[in-house]
């Protein structure tokens, strides 16, 4: 096998390093893939300040694409659409891998099984590698749900199908039927983008989208959604759904009185420990409101996400919320541009 070049992350304040290690050879079940284009997401700018805590030494980096370069024995012949797999494939797969067997795995909750393996969060160790995309090399484990992508997605939009598209395709999944209903996406970073995109495309009424930024509510316009708001009483009326991504409490709380009757909220930005939420009961049950948490995704989440992508690449410009001018060699630089500017994304080209 060939060497590979990644970049080691071993503590906060510390510049991440760039080392050069053989590859090993492939295990059962396992795929090569060389990396083109890695996104950062946000958790992996909270483990680069030290917000988030994360095994280390690791190679952060989990929103990633590349094609499939070997094939190790027993691997899968084909990706979750069905389709045949082979060499020279660009691919998109799940930031996890997970035991089909586990009883959490059969619920269809996958990204629960025990002993789950997560890409771009595992140690680096003598016997584990390459794990991460911020690596010129992927290899993926065993029972990772993976697509081949068509040519008409860039690199740049294909490494955010695997994170934010596809917890947003599960927030809608549990959502349930979109259409002719009046959904409020609380939030309006890449998830909230996202979701404002799917929910307009999915046949809402009308999408709304709350946050405190004005610059990202004007972008969300530009992605489906058609009211805006700072505060949830700025839009003077009530929401048959609401996918709440910021994970504020204030925001979360409030926002469940402006459901209507029958109303869903689904909450997936609540990821980092936080005080205890007052809810009142009694509002909850007359009102028959449904509150759904969401952790990550499933595999027919990441199918689609996928063909969310292909169907709307023309439709919307998800392409010009990635920054994408750096590499390996300037990763540290990328880092420090994501934290100080704060755009969508920050794409490194894997060379």
């Amino acid at each position: 096998m060939s060497n590979s070049i990644y970049a080691r992350f071993e503590i906060p304040g510390k510049k991440l390093e760039l080392i050069e290690e053989e590859l090993p050879e492939l295990m059962g079940g396992e795929i090569l893939v060389k990396n083109t284009f890695t996104t950062l997401c946000r958790s992996d700018l909270y483990t680069y300040k030290g917000v988030r805590k994360e095994k280390s030494p690791t190679i952060l980096g989990h929103e990633i694409t590349g094609y499939i370069v070997a094939f190790g024995p027993d691997c899968p012949k084909f990706d979750n659409r069905g389709e045949k797999l082979k060499i020279g494939d660009r691919i998109t797969w799940a930031i996890y891998a997970s035991n089909p067997e586990d009883p959490n795995s059969k619920k269809g909750f996958p990204q629960k099984a025990k002993n789950i393996f997560k890409y771009g969060h595992e140690q680096i160790t003598e016997s584990s590698n390459f794990h991460g995309g911020l690596s010129q090399f992927t290899i993926i484990r065993k029972h990772t749900p993976l697509v081949i992508l068509k040519n008409i997605v860039s690199d740049h939009v294909a490494a955010l199908i695997n994170c934010s598209v596809a917890t947003m395709a599960a927030a809608v999944r549990l959502a349930g039927d979109l259409r002719n209903k009046n959904v409020l996406i609380s939030g309006a970073g890449m998830l909230g983008i996202v979701g404002s995109a799917m929910a307009s495309t999915f046949g809402a009424a009308a999408v709304s989208t709350l946050d405190i930024d004005n610059k990202r509510l004007k972008v969300s316009k530009l992605f489906g959604s058609k009211y805006t708001g700072n505060n949830v009483s700025d839009f003077n009326k009530k929401f048959d759904i609401i996918i709440e991504t910021s994970g504020v409490p204030e925001v979360m709380t409030n926002s469940l009185q402006h459901l209507e009757i029958g109303g869903i909220a689904v909450w997936l930005g609540a990821v980092f420990p936080q005080a205890d939420l007052k809810i009142n009961a009694e509002f909850i049950v007359r009102n028959l409101i449904t509150i759904k948490g969401l952790h990550n995704y499933n595999d027919f989440d990441l199918v689609s996400a996928v063909d969310f992508i292909e169907r709307n690449y023309n439709v919307f410009d998800f392409e010009k919320l990635i920054v994408g001018d750096f590499n390996l060699q300037s990763v540290n630089e990328a880092f420090d541009y994501a934290i100080d500017q704060n755009p969508y994304r920050v794409g490194i080209v894997i060379p």
